[in-house]
C-alpha cells in the first residue's frame, strides 16, 4: 500500500469541485489509498521541472497533482486536466537543506523573472546581498538555484517582488537580511518556520521533509484517517510551524504566554495546547475564556480536534464567571445571588456626589480597589492608581472609600454580589480551603492540574488571581493566549503583577488575513502600542499576511434604508458565488441595527450570522459586512467617559472602541465589506 499525505490545498481545491466530481474523486483517492484494482494510476508529466511530479485522474476531467517517492505520495492539489498539466510542468519541490522542510517552487515563474533582474543589474553596481557570500547563504538553507537570482538584485523591493514565489522558508530569513539584518537575524526568522528539530537533515528524504512539515501535509495511514483529514477544517489538522511548536512542545517550565496580532492563530494554538495536555493525562483541564459564549464556541471545536471520548473528558471548557459561581456555590451550599447591572448603577447612582459621579467610582472600584485586592482604607490611601489621570489626595481617598463602603455594605445587605467580587472571593476561597472543592481528582486544593486561557486580554486581575489559585505551581500550570490590540473591555494588568511570571512568545504572521485587510485593519486599529498582559506595552509592529486578496469596500449611502438595501445586494450576491452562509457573517455596533439588519435579511429569504461586535469576537468566517460604521454610532456616545471627567478613561474608551471595530473587521479572511449613512465614523481610514 502507498504511504499518502495530503496537502491542506488538495482539501481545499477539492471542496470547490461540483458535488458530483468531489464525490468521484474521494472515492478515488480512497480506492487509491487501498491499493484498488480500480485506483487511479500515477501518469508521468513530460517537459516537468521535478521528474518526482506526477498526476492522478481523480474524476471527470479532473486529476490530481502528486509528488511521489517510492512508496510515498504527496497529493498536492486537484485541478481540471489542463491546469493540473501546467501546475505539474512549472512547479519543483525539494527540502530546506537547513530545518529539512518541504518547500514548493514555481520553478517557471521564477525562470521569467531572471532577465528583468539581469537586466536592472547591468544598470548598477550596487548589489542586496552583497555583504553575504554563498556559504552564509547556503548555511540558512537558501536554495543552490536560487543563488543566481540573488546575486542579481540591487535594492530591497527586487526581493520583495519575489515574496509570493518564494516557500516562507526561504523568503522569512532572506527578508531580514534584505532589510539590513544579521545571520543571527536570518536564523531567527528560519527558526519560526520549523515545527521540530530535524535532526540529520537528508535532502532527498520525502517522507521525512513532509513529516517536518505539518503546516503543508497530513498522512493518511489508513481510510478513517483520510476521511477524517479530508472532513474537517484546516486548522484541526494543518498547524503552521509556530502554532504547531507552542501547541506540542513536550513541557514547560511554568507559565506561558502567546501574543499575536489578528489573524495569527491564537485560539488554534489553545485549542491544540489543550487537546496536547488531554492525551498526556497528567491531571485534569480547565479550557478558559471570558465569556459563556466563546467558551461554547471552543467547546464544539475541541470536539472536532479530539475524538476519544475518554481523552475529551479530561478538559472541561467554561468562562471564569462559571468558575467562580461554581466555587463560592460549593463553599457556601447554596448558588449566589449576582446583581443585576441596572440594580448596581442604581447602587452607584446614591453613592455619587457632586465631586465624583458614578462612572467614576465604579471605575475606581473595579480597576484600583478590585484589581489590587484592597481591604482597608489604609492601603487604598497607599495604592499606586495606574490608568487613572485624575490625582486623589488622602482626604478625597477617603471619599472615594466611603462611597464604594456604601456599595459594598447595600450589596451585602441584599446578599448579592458582583461577578468581579465573586471571583475574588472565590479566589480566597481556593486559597483558603482544605479540601478540593470540584472532585476528586485535583491535586491538593487546586481543581486542576492544567489551565489554558484564551483571550487573555479581557480577564481582571481578581479572575487571574482565582487561575492561579485553581492549578498548582509548576510546569506546564498555565498556558495563556491574547492580544493587548484586540481588548474589549477595560482591563490592564501585567500578568506579572497578579503572580503568573509568563514566559512570552510572539505570533508575527497572520495566516487568515490578506495583506489587504491586514493593512487596512492595522490602519483602523492605530499601530500605536496597547499596554497589558506584560509589562510596558506592545505594539502591532513585523505582523505581516502572507497572502493577497482583495481590498476592503467601504461605501457610503444617502440613507440607512439605501444601507440596508446594499447589505442585502451584497450579501445576496456573495450567496450566488457559492459562498455557504455559515461563512457569512453581518455585524453592528448597536441593538437596534442588528435587529433591522436581521430582520431585513430573514425578509430576503437570508439566514447568516447577524450579531453585535462584541459577538465576532474569536470567529472567523469567510466574508463579513460590517454595517452603520457611522460617526455617531462608532464610537458609541454612551460608552466614552466624558473628558472633564477623566480623561484619560475617556482615552481608553475610544481605543476600546476602535478595538471592537477592529476585531469585527479583522474576522474576515476573504471579503471585507463596511457600510455607513450620513458622515463616516472617524475611526475609518481615509
Amino acid at each position: 500500500m502507498p504511504r499518502l499525505a495530503i496537502s491542506p490545498e488538495f482539501t481545499r481545491e477539492l471542496s470547490t469541485l461540483a458535488r458530483p466530481v468531489r464525490r468521484e474523486a474521494v472515492v478515488a483517492v480512497r480506492g487509491f489509498l487501498g491499493n484498488s484494482s480500480s485506483a487511479p494510476h500515477p501518469e508521468r508529466v513530460r517537459n516537468g521541472r521535478d521528474h518526482r511530479v506526477t498526476t492522478l485522474r481523480l474524476a471527470d476531467r479532473h486529476r490530481a497533482v502528486a509528488v511521489r517517492q517510492g512508496d510515498t505520495y504527496w497529493l498536492v492539489t486537484v485541478l481540471p486536466d489542463a491546469a493540473a498539466w501546467a501546475y505539474a510542468q512549472r512547479h519543483r519541490f525539494g527540502v530546506n537543506p537547513a530545518i529539512g522542510v518541504i518547500e514548493t517552487w514555481d520553478a517557471e515563474a521564477l525562470d521569467r523573472v531572471e532577465p528583468a533582474l539581469r537586466r536592472s543589474a547591468q544598470r548598477s553596481e550596487q548589489r542586496l546581498f552583497a555583504g553575504f557570500c554563498d556559504t552564509d547563504l547556503l548555511e540558512i538553507g537558501v536554495d543552490q538555484q536560487m543563488l543566481r537570482l540573488l546575486r542579481l538584485m540591487t535594492t530591497e523591493s527586487h526581493f520583495e517582488a519575489l515574496e509570493s514565489l518564494l516557500p516562507e522558508s526561504q523568503f522569512a530569513p532572506l527578508a531580514a537580511l534584505a532589510r539590513g539584518g544579521t545571520l543571527t537575524d536570518a536564523w531567527r526568522e528560519l527558526d519560526a518556520c520549523r515545527s521540530s528539530e530535524p535532526g540529520v537533515v537528508d535532502t532527498g528524504d520525502l517522507a521525512a521533509a513532509l513529516r517536518r512539515s505539518p503546516h503543508l501535509a497530513a498522512f493518511a495511514a489508513d481510510l478513517d484517517e483520510l476521511d477524517r483529514i479530508m472532513a474537517l477544517p484546516h486548522w484541526c489538522t494543518f498547524l503552521h510551524p509556530p502554532q504547531h511548536t507552542y501547541a506540542n512542545w513536550a513541557g514547560y517550565d511554568g507559565p506561558v504566554l502567546v501574543t499575536g496580532g489578528a489573524g495569527t492563530g491564537k485560539t488554534i494554538i489553545a485549542l491544540h495546547r489543550a487537546a496536547h495536555l488531554a492525551r498526556a493525562g497528567a491531571g485534569p483541564i480547565m479550557l478558559v475564556t471570558f465569556s459563556q459564549g466563546l467558551a461554547t464556541e471552543l467547546s464544539s471545536r475541541l470536539d472536532l480536534i479530539v475524538d476519544d471520548e475518554v481523552v475529551r473528558k479530561r478538559v472541561e471548557v467554561g468562562n471564569v464567571d462559571r468558575l467562580a459561581h461554581r466555587i463560592v456555590a460549593e463553599a457556601e451550599g447554596r448558588p449566589p445571588a449576582i446583581v443585576g447591572a441596572g440594580d448596581l448603577a442604581t447602587l452607584w447612582e446614591e453613592a455619587a456626589g457632586s465631586r465624583f459621579g458614578a462612572a467614576f467610582l465604579l471605575r475606581e472600584w473595579e480597576q484600583v480597589i478590585l484589581a489590587q485586592n484592597l481591604r482597608t482604607l489604609a492601603e487604598y490611601q497607599a495604592a499606586g492608581r495606574p490608568g487613572r489621570s485624575v490625582e486623589l489626595g488622602p482626604q478625597s481617598r477617603a471619599e472615594v472609600w466611603e462611597a464604594v463602603g456604601h456599595v459594598v455594605d447595600r450589596l451585602k445587605e441584599s446578599g448579592r454580589r458582583t461577578l468581579l467580587q465573586l471571583a475574588a472571593e472565590a479566589a480566597g476561597l481556593l486559597g483558603e480551603s482544605t479540601g478540593d472543592l470540584l472532585g476528586e481528582q485535583a491535586p491538593g486544593r487546586e481543581p486542576y492540574r492544567h489551565v489554558v486561557v484564551d483571550e487573555a486580554q479581557d480577564l481582571h486581575p481578581a479572575q487571574w488571581r482565582l487561575l492561579r489559585a485553581a492549578v498548582p505551581v509548576a510546569p506546564d500550570d498555565l498556558f495563556i493566549v491574547g492580544d493587548p490590540h484586540q481588548r474589549m473591555f477595560d482591563t490592564r494588568v501585567a500578568l506579572a503583577n497578579v503572580g503568573i511570571p509568563a514566559r512570552r512568545f510572539h505570533l508575527k504572521i497572520s495566516y487568515r488575513l490578506s495583506r489587504e485587510i491586514l493593512s487596512w485593519g492595522v490602519r483602523l486599529r492605530g499601530g500605536g502600542p496597547a499596554d497589558g498582559l506584560v509589562e510596558g506595552v506592545a505594539d502591532l509592529y513585523g505582523l505581516r499576511a502572507v497572502r493577497n486578496g482583495t481590498r476592503p469596500t467601504v461605501l457610503e449611502y444617502v440613507s440607512p434604508e439605501a444601507e440596508m438595501a446594499g447589505l442585502i445586494a451584497h450579501v445576496s450576491e456573495w450567496m450566488e458565488e457559492g459562498v455557504p452562509t455559515h461563512d457569512i457573517a453581518v455585524a453592528a455596533r448597536t441593538a437596534e441595527l442588528v435587529k433591522a439588519a436581521r430582520t431585513a435579511l430573514r425578509d430576503a429569504g437570508i439566514t447568516v450570522k447577524v450579531t453585535m461586535l462584541h459577538g465576532m469576537k474569536g470567529l472567523e468566517f469567510r466574508r463579513v459586512a460590517v454595517i452603520g460604521v457611522a460617526d455617531g454610532i462608532v464610537p458609541a456616545p454612551d460608552a466614552l467617559t466624558p473628558a472633564s471627567e477623566d480623561p484619560t478613561a475617556r482615552a481608553h474608551d475610544l481605543q476600546r472602541e476602535r478595538g471592537l471595530l477592529y476585531v469585527a473587521c479583522t474576522r474576515a479572511g476573504e471579503l471585507l465589506y463596511v457600510s455607513y449613512s450620513g458622515r463616516a465614523s472617524p475611526f475609518l481610514p481615509g
